[in-house]
């Protein structure tokens, strides 16, 4: 047959970004390049979609045909999320921890947009794009040969009252980069007041959660205001707060129980107050309440208390887990579901090393290592799958995990050897250097570590890039911009 064979992937994070590149080189051959569906003068997204042929059929319907790559993600950048707390910091610029997904996926089409719906029996997906808003139209169709669904996950929340409204997430480089702002504002706002009230919450920053984001974000922040305070003349940095909240016993249960110990008594040192066995009650009028019966006014509430699957997940009709995964064979194919796939955290995928070992229904963690290491098989399969051959499973022996606690600290367990201090900071450092995508990329950010040890760091707030047009709307007769929740 020589009909176009379309693979639709959901997502432009770790597994779909690193899925569409390894397609893209595997199947170079063979894509058919079209005009951007963004790009389509005198066309919808879905006429232009309809303009080639998706076979609904067998996976063979593109076997002697050409294949055309979609990908759709709602934003035009992969995030490297391991690099948010650095960037938070000052010490990463903030377009330098994203991969502009139109530079290095550029034999790919790329939609601007998130699947809202997904008719698998029917190899249909619906699609709402930013023009469909503004058109006040439905969502655009966009037919499918194979699927890979992999939209990654948002922030968990519970109902906690008070949490919409004054907490901060710390997912995306947005989050970040508000998140700095808002900590060295609040520095302004307790240099400023003569109120003890308003000081002492200005100082007080709160994180919910032990995990890597929450413990990786609070000590670069701590680490970054600790030094701001220096030029603040009636600030000490004794006089600032921090404190993190942890559910569980204990803290980054990633690196292991000993040096989870040791991250703990470093953070400790610091004069950073760890709740381990803890819950955030509620934040109320900006006043934490914790399980223990503590209050704490703050202004600062940063939630990192974990992440769950993506909704559109629950509106593809496939087969589930009891966390809201889609359950996939160790080929990363959904199961019993042909020409769907899926890996990272919308997929609970078994883990055969752990199984080989004796651990029953071992799956493997939703972790970025394993994400890109699951993307390149998924490619792998799927370039093999459209040629008649038979798909590899996958698998991975777990290498460890890195940690960073602010400048020239860290902890690793990595193959089994424990580090702590400036040899794990530098471990973590160097370990996601190399794994950041492109070269250019790479370059960017060690130039940027090379400067910042040779320069003093900035701690300039640009708080107002959040609203850029209120200083004109104030000057055209409007109001100022309206206050922020948090």
């Amino acid at each position: 047959m020589n009909e176009t064979a379309r693979i639709l992937v959901i997502g432009g994070g770790y597994v779909g970004m690193y899925t569409a590149l390894r397609l893209q080189q595997k199947l170079k051959h063979r894509l058919r390049r079209t005009a951007d569906a963004s790009g389509t003068s005198g066309t919808r997204d879905s006429d232009a979609f309809s303009e080639v042929s998706a076979a609904t059929g067998d996976a063979q319907s593109g076997s002697s045909g050409g294949v055309e790559i979609v990908v759709v993600d709602p934003e035009p950048y992969m995030t490297y999320q391991p690099f948010l707390p650095e960037a938070s910091a000052g010490s990463i610029s903030p377009r330098h921890v994203v991969v502009p997904l139109r530079r290095v996926l550029q034999d790919c089409r790329l939609v601007i947009g998130e699947a809202v719906s997904i008719d698998h029996p029917q190899r249909i997906a619906q699609v709402k794009t930013l023009a469909t808003d503004e058109e006040g139209t439905g969502p655009i169709e966009i037919p499918y040969t194979e699927l890979v669904l992999a939209p990654g996950s948002v922030s968990r929340t519970l109902p906690v009252p008070g949490l919409a409204e004054h907490g901060i997430g710390f997912k995306t480089v947005e989050e970040a980069i508000g998140l700095r702002n808002h900590v060295l504002e609040q520095l302004d706002i307790a240099s400023s007041t003569r109120d003890p009230e308003v000081r002492d919450a200005a100082l007080t920053f709160v994180f919910v959660g032990g995990g890597y984001a929450g413990v990786e974000a609070l000590a670069e922040l701590e680490d970054m205001a600790r030094y701001a305070c220096r030029y603040y003349h009636n600030l000490r940095a004794e006089e600032m707060k921090f404190l993190l909240v942890e559910a569980s016993g204990r803290i980054l249960p990633e690196v292991g129980e000993e040096m989870g110990t040791y991250a703990l008594r470093e953070l400790r040192a610091r004069n950073i107050d760890v709740r381990l066995d803890t819950r955030l009650d509620s934040c109320e009028d900006r006043v934490a309440v914790l399980s223990d019966g503590s209050r704490h006014p703050t202004r600062t509430l940063v939630w990192t208390a974990g992440v769950k699957p993506h909704p559109v997940l629950a509106a593809a009709g496939l087969p589930l887990n009891g966390r809201g995964r889609l359950k996939c064979t160790a080929q990363l194919r959904v199961d019993g579901v042909e020409n769907a796939w899926s890996a990272g955290d919308a997929a609970s995928v078994p883990d055969l090393i752990a199984r080989d070992k004796g651990e029953e229904d071992a799956t493997c963690a939703p972790n970025a290592q394993h994400a890109v290491r699951q993307a390149r098989r998924l490619a792998d399969n799927i370039a093999a799958t459209l040629r008649g051959e038979a798909a590899s499973d996958y698998r991975h022996a777990y290498a460890g995990s890195v940690a960073s606690l602010g400048l020239h600290k860290g902890v690793a367990h990595v193959y089994g050897c424990k580090l702590k201090g400036y040899p794990a900071w530098f471990m973590h450092r160097a370990y996601h250097l190399s794994r950041i995508p492109t070269f250019n990329r790479k370059a960017r950010v060690l130039a940027e570590w090379t400067l910042a040890g040779l320069f003093k760091r900035e701690i300039v707030s640009l708080g107002s890039l959040e609203h850029p047009r209120a200083e004109f709307e104030l000057a055209a007769g409007g109001s100022r911009r309206p206050e922020k929740d948090y």
